[in-house]
């Protein structure tokens, strides 16, 4: 397997990468997200953690039920009821992997496992063998491999072949390692482990010393031939490996990486990249290579006139590359269905991701506020129409907010709440502090905004204002989102959201102990 020329992307945003977020992600969120990193036609999708509870177990069964293409994977500790979950949440999935770990490093085999090697060994090949039931594509990863003595490293990933493993990945768990020390792990594994041409080595890079991309790149030209990585590098601590910046590294340097290649649709990496980020609430750096808004722009007047003599004086790839499109400024309220169809098909949006009338209905509305509709106002359109779920509970009916020079703020707001209007008024420090306490006493939830952010979604006076809060109710962390020209109907939006987040998981909640209660009456007989 090693001998093969294609590098094999693993995407790990939706399991490693979610582990960082303030907030977990709906299974609706996941869904889209999985759709478009799909889309980017990476090679195997790590889409959660089956075990860690039901919500992650019944996410992962629906992505393997509807998302074709990329091998659909599951994590595992090196457990039987871990293996067990994995492999019922994947059965749906047209091509399933089980991702299963251990910890090799003698400082976690002493203090967190207690455990030796030679134990740790044997429960990982159980493992494999009980994985092996369900799939025959099984990924073994030793966690902590960049702290382990390279013969113990070699041992364990020869047993592990043995037993059945397909992938074997060596994770930099800690991100300590540079990228000579990490080569070198990869190069003594291929010289040293007798049975490794029958597995395929995988590396998966953490970047507390912003090294992620650098040891991963390092590992691919010193024989591994699978990537772990995220879109945009979210993870754990300072994040993963960043999947945008090792695609594109080795579409750019064909000179020196040929004939290494990968299966990326780069035209995709812009438009995932984003969405990524607005679905997680982790806004992009402007200088982060690929994708950052400063990527693709010059301000020094060399660079410019440069750039119009000849692009790849200043430019070593093309904005089109990595699906970077001109705002196109034709887009006005007589502008037809048709139009925006046409329009949203050239930013690579298909029917099935957007409601048209329903998408068309709030262009015309944007349109008459801010005359000229741009790309980037029509995208933030289809996002945030995707945004309410069939079920909401809350729905905002109406807002009235004022504010007098000198005299405390008041607001009106009606919801929806199960189809039935309730109207509250109140007041506040400002318009939208008198909002949410209106909204407050409608809904009777104890609920603490603990981080608002409030971006502008393009330029000048009629940019749409994007609102993303972070709020806290009985010891849990919710996000919601809100879009709108108005400020204060955007935080308001974006509060609905947070306690229809908080209205499903209570339903969950109820219904997990529901079953508790059926079990234990079960039992009682």
């Amino acid at each position: 397997m090693n001998g093969d020329n294609k590098i094999w992307i693993f995407d790990t945003t939706l399991r490693d990468g979610e582990q960082a977020l303030r907030a977990s992600l709906s299974q609706k969120q996941k869904l889209q997200l999985a759709h478009a990193i799909a889309r980017l036609n990476v090679d195997v999708m790590e889409v959660g953690f089956p075990v860690s509870s039901p919500g992650d177990f019944s996410s992962v069964q629906q992505i393997g039920r509807e998302i074709k293409g990329p091998v659909i994977c599951g994590l595992a500790r090196a457990v039987a009821a871990d293996i067990e979950a994995c492999g019922q949440a994947l059965q749906y999935a047209e091509r399933r992997r089980i991702h299963t770990f251990i910890a090799t490093s003698p400082l976690h085999l002493q203090y967190k496992l207690r455990k030796t090697l030679a134990q740790a060994s044997e429960q990982a090949v159980a493992a494999i063998k009980l994985a092996s039931r369900y799939t025959d594509d099984i990924e073994f990863s030793c966690e902590d491999a960049g702290r382990t003595p390279i013969d113990d490293l070699c041992w364990i990933v020869e047993r592990a072949i043995a037993a059945g493993a397909t992938t074997i990945n060596i994770p930099d768990t800690v991100g300590y390692t540079v990228p000579n020390e990490f080569s070198a792990i990869i190069s003594a594994l291929k010289h040293k482990v007798a049975n490794i041409d029958k597995a395929r080595l995988s590396v998966h890079c953490h970047n507390d010393l912003g090294l992620a991309v650098a040891n991963s790149v390092s590992a691919i030209q010193a024989g591994a031939r699978q990537i772990e990585c995220t879109v945009n590098g979210i993870g754990e601590r300072a994040g993963n490996c960043s999947l945008e910046e090792v695609a594109m590294i080795i579409n750019t340097r064909k000179d020196i990486f040929q004939p290494l290649y990968t299966q990326i649709k780069t035209t995709e990496i812009y438009r995932s990249s984003h969405l990524v980020s607005q679905i997680c609430n982790m806004p992009i750096q402007p200088n982060k290579a690929i994708v950052g808004e400063n990527a693709f722009a010059h301000s020094s007047g060399i660079h410019q006139d440069g750039v119009l003599k000849a692009q790849n004086t200043y430019e070593i790839m093309a904005p089109e590359q990595v699906g970077i499109r001109q705002n196109e400024l034709n887009l006005t309220s007589r502008s037809g269905r048709h139009v925006i169809q046409h329009r949203l098909a050239q930013l690579g949006y298909s029917q099935d991701d957007y409601d048209l009338d329903a998408v068309y209905n709030s262009f015309i509305s944007l349109a008459d506020e801010k005359g000229r509709v741009f790309d980037y106002d029509l995208e933030a359109l289809v996002f945030f129409q995707t945004l309410q779920e069939p079920d909401d509970y809350y729905r905002l009916a109406f807002l009235s907010s004022t504010t007098d020079t000198g005299q405390v703020a008041s607001a009106t707001v009606g919801l929806h709440c199960d189809e039935v209007l309730i109207t509250e008024a109140a007041t506040g420090n400002g318009p939208v502090e008198a909002a949410f306490n209106a909204i407050s006493r409608i809904s009777k939830l104890q609920v603490k905004v603990v981080n608002y952010n409030l971006q502008a979604k393009g330029s000048g006076e009629s940019a749409l204002g994007q609102v993303d809060i972070t709020a806290e109710h009985e010891g849990r962390h919710f996000h919601g989102a809100g879009l709108a020209t108005d400020i204060v109907r955007a935080s308001v939006l974006a509060y609905v959201h947070v306690l229809n987040m908080i209205q499903r998981a209570q339903t969950i909640d109820a219904y997990k102990h529901s079953r508790s209660l059926k079990t234990a009456a079960v039992g009682a007989i």
